[in-house]
């Protein structure tokens, strides 16, 4: 990978490193590359790694205590999955499978205790992250608990990673539909339905098969707000 496509240049707990470090810390990852519908990482695997996305897609679930696929998050470029297991030296716990074609860094956690003996805000980072993760779970799990449905879709198209355009900003289905209304505990027709709701409101633009522009912030935060 060239000096000037790290894969750590594009993730937060890397990023506040001088570039000589960053290169240095580029020399402990291993290059990874998995195809859509590759499993990544098992649930109690022995080896715990911490995964860098450079490109691509994948999802992080676990199996419920009925047997059923729960999806926890989706992960793309700049994301991380592995810091929770590194942080608490538990083995992982969850499954993560490609979404699609995927390229990655990989540490292992033995070789990332020893840059961060050496680089301490690295782990300082990290604990943002999963503090922010965190306030993005407890964002959606007020949602999810309530009845309002457009409030789950709301929520989760507010913590969708997207680009500003125009004033306005595009984000994009991680997922089939089908998937997300899962993951939202609902049905693929409900949400078809409350993201048209959304449209004919003139909160948000639908494009294509899966791209969105959030074009009332406001008013989306409001209907995040279960009433």
């Amino acid at each position: 990978m060239a000096d000037d496509d790290l894969c750590v240049t594009r993730v937060p707990i890397f990023r506040g490193l001088t570039r000589a470090e960053q290169l240095r810390v580029a020399k402990f990852a291993r290059p990874m590359q998995v195809s859509r519908g590759d499993t990544v990482q098992l649930p109690g695997q022995p080896t715990s790694r911490l995964l860098v996305m450079h490109s691509g897609r994948l999802k992080v679930s676990h199996e419920s205590l009925n047997g059923q696929e729960q999806i926890l998050r989706t992960v793309t470029d700049g994301d991380v999955v592995g810091e929770r297991a590194f942080l608490t030296g538990h083995r992982p716990c969850d499954l993560v499978v490609a979404l699609e074609d995927s390229r990655m860094c990989v540490f292992d956690h033995a070789d990332l205790a020893a840059l961060l003996r050496d680089y301490p805000d690295i782990s300082q980072r990290m604990l943002r992250t999963l503090s922010d993760r965190l306030s993005s779970v407890e964002r959606l799990l007020a949602a999810v608990t309530s009845s309002d449905v457009t409030a789950r879709v709301a929520a989760y198209l507010l913590d969708l990673p997207g680009t500003f355009v125009d004033g306005a900003v595009d984000v994009e289905l991680p997922m089939a539909k089908q998937e997300v209304a899962r993951y939202l505990g609902t049905t693929p027709e409900t949400l078809s339905r409350r993201l048209a709701a959304l449209a004919a409101a003139g909160t948000i633009g639908l494009v294509g098969r899966r791209g969105i522009r959030i074009l009332d912030a406001d008013a989306l935060e409001e209907a995040a707000t279960p009433g």
